[in-house]
């Protein structure tokens, strides 16, 4: 590990100024401090942000929305009443989400802004061009398989790893963020970007710009009693994605008032499918109509290094999702390893 300076701020303000390029905000340090012992990041000047007092908290607001503030543990938002009864996805892609170990470290923050898993990213001997921008693209027609199938390019085909940001896309989250120009807002959908030809800037934040808080919308409630996120992955008890799906109906009725559909892992920044989206609200809830909405999800896929079958993977997860969400959201969730609901059930597969 290079050596840093290592700043602990006690107020936003503080932080703020202590920012510099090269510098890395610190929060609960679950990925930040294994890329920087392999060398994949070195940051300059490393910023402990977890001295600032009001971050730490789940605010239930009047009109109904949920204020999440950056420093919240990934475990205790998962566990939170109000969460399980509003938001229930969220809490269940969370318990999805890596170890309890590590759920119990891990900020709300630091989980919008973890890296990708991509190998050639992690390593520094590769090429890079998330690392070393201009570099280029070892990963592309590497031995990788779990990249990207959607909007992938020349420079870039690695993936968004996150289980939390699937559901947060498709309740609309909002990301209050404060730089040196002041505070701001960013919607969810906008905050991850693609790679193009010319850059692979992962996110919509501005340099010196720290994450304050997240905001889910009420409007979201509305999907709660059918709504489920599953995640698909080589072993349950601790894996990143190969796919997942966040999915959620506001039903009237026996038909689909509104749909919601997101799949996880598959490209850069969690995938909402507005056009499946459409196709589903409205209509009669059935098998076929959700293989059509699967099948309209996909329909721009590209496979990268041979990885085809991740194709079909996502298909058939998007289409099982939907099932699941149109079923109901269960009493108990499955259990999951950690999981509040300890209701011992068969693994689901996809």
């Amino acid at each position: 590990m290079k050596p840093f300076d290592f700043v602990q701020p006690t107020t936003v303000d503080e932080a703020l100024a202590a920012w510099e390029p090269g510098a890395a905000w610190l929060g609960g340090g679950t990925n930040l401090v294994d890329l920087m012992k392999t060398g994949a990041l070195a940051p300059t000047r490393v910023i402990d942000v977890t001295r600032l007092s009001g971050l730490d908290r789940i605010e239930h607001c009047e009109d109904g929305s949920f204020r999440l503030g950056a420093l919240v543990r990934n475990s205790d938002l998962a566990h939170d009443g109000e969460m399980l009864a509003n938001f229930p996805m969220v809490s269940e892609a969370l318990l999805a989400g890596a170890s309890g170990q590590l759920r119990n470290a891990a900020t709300l923050a630091g989980n919008l802004m973890q890296r990708t898993r991509c190998p050639y990213f992690m390593d520094p001997l590769y090429a890079c061009n998330r690392r070393d921008p201009g570099a280029g693209c070892d990963a592309k027609g590497g031995a990788w398989e779990n990249a990207a199938i959607l909007g992938h390019g020349e420079g870039c085909i690695a993936t968004n790893p996150s289980d939390f940001c699937v559901p947060l896309s498709v309740l609309d989250a909002i990301v209050e963020v404060q730089g040196p120009d002041g505070a701001r807002e960013i919607p969810l959908r906008d905050f991850h970007r693609l790679p193009d030809d010319e850059s692979v800037r992962e996110t919509a934040l501005e340099p010196g710009e720290l994450i304050l808080a997240l905001r889910l919308p009420a409007s979201g409630r509305a999907f709660a009693g059918n709504s489920r996120y599953l995640k698909v992955r080589e072993r349950t008890s601790y894996a990143f994605a190969l796919v997942s799906a966040a999915a959620a109906f506001r039903m009237d009725g026996g038909r689909i008032a509104e749909a919601r559909l997101a799949l996880g892992s598959v490209a850069a920044k969690p995938w909402r499918v507005s056009a499946a989206e459409d196709l589903l609200s409205g209509e009669v809830p059935d098998d076929d109509l959700f293989a059509r909405a699967a099948g309209i999800a996909l329909q721009d896929a590209v496979p990268s290094n041979g990885n085809g079958w991740k194709i079909d993977l996502a298909r058939r997860t998007a289409a099982r999702a939907l099932r699941l969400a149109a079923t109901g959201t269960p009493e108990r969730m499955p259990a999951l390893p950690a999981s509040p609901f300890g209701q011992a059930e068969a693994p689901a597969h996809a």
